[in-house]
């Protein structure tokens, strides 16, 4: 379950005054010291009851550069600050079952029951509202392989609801969760963890009934641009896919390239062939799917 940070503090601050804050200290949740640091700033801005709808009205009346166009989120997000060095600050909306956006998108537009980890950690606190709900569970991300189907040790750790005020820590390959809607339309203010390699690490969606991984959040541009060279039948897209299935530092980009390797193949000796690779690439998923297609075109001869 996420970690608790209970602090009380009566102060106020503004954004600015928050960023600025975040800025000098930086925003490292592996540093004890700043991730306290920073829920307490995290804590002021959230004493501040006005911000909010000030920041609203600004941008609904066009007087305040609109930050929606930065957001990789969906539109219930707000980004608050730009992207700085090692985080951004955002909110969060949260509608309620009976409120008209609800309605209209249904649960899925905002990731309700939807249950999933984060490739980075980041601190929520509860701004406006009752608050959504959460049911969490823990798991051991290193004893992952990373393919969809495996079994996961998933250990079901609780309900809590994200009331007024409190402040959690999510943390990144380890915190699980999938959220319910609140009674009522509700906001979270949160302070989320950038690093250059973030690309590169896997998000993953679980299904806690069957205990296994589900699907892939964490997208890459690169898998796509790699795949669509491949087809286009560029020499030196094939040559840059091996060098990527042999040595690229991200293991969901070397299964990619042997997939888009094997897609391409020309008959069933070559695929084989590139298989065989990926059982000998020394990538614990690469070896584990590569085992799964080649049994599967043994199947098929048989």
């Amino acid at each position: 379950m996420p970690r608790l940070i209970p602090l009380e503090d009566q102060r106020l601050a503004t954004p600015e005054e928050c960023i600025d804050a975040l800025d000098a200290i930086g925003f490292d949740p592996r540093d004890e010291t700043a991730l306290l640091e920073a829920a307490l700033w995290l804590r002021r801005l959230g004493n501040n009851r006005t911000f909010l709808a000030d920041v609203l009205v600004a941008e609904l009346q066009g007087c305040a550069r609109s930050a929606q166009e930065d957001s990789a989120y969906s539109p219930q997000s707000l980004m608050l600050s730009g992207y700085r060095p090692g985080y951004f600050l955002r909110a969060n909306i949260w509608p309620g079952e009976r409120d008209a956006v609800f309605r209209a998108s249904g649960g899925g537009t905002f990731a309700y029951g939807f249950v999933h980890d984060h490739n980075f950690d980041f601190l929520t606190l509860g701004y406006h509202g009752p608050g959504y709900a959460s049911d969490y569970w823990e798991y051991d991300c290193a004893a992952v392989t990373g393919r969809v189907g495996e079994p996961v040790a998933l250990r079901y750790t609780g309900r809590r609801t994200l009331d007024l005020g409190t402040i959690l820590h999510y943390r990144a390959h380890r915190d699980v969760h999938a959220q319910h809607p609140p009674e009522s339309l509700s906001v979270s203010l949160n302070i989320m963890a950038t690093n250059p390699a973030q690309g590169w690490l896997d998000q993953y969606r679980f299904d806690p009934q069957r205990g296994t991984i589900a699907g892939f959040l964490s997208a890459n541009s690169t898998e796509t641009f790699l795949r669509v060279a491949l087809a286009c039948g560029s020499p030196e897209a094939e040559d840059l896919a091996a060098h990527f299935g042999r040595v690229h530092p991200s293991d969901r980009l070397r299964l990619a390239a042997f997939e888009a390797r094997a897609e391409q193949a020309r008959g069933p000796a070559a695929r084989e062939a590139i298989w065989r690779e990926g059982e000998r690439s020394g990538s614990r998923l690469v070896r584990a799917v590569a085992g799964e297609r080649l049994r599967a075109m043994a199947r098929v001869l048989t």
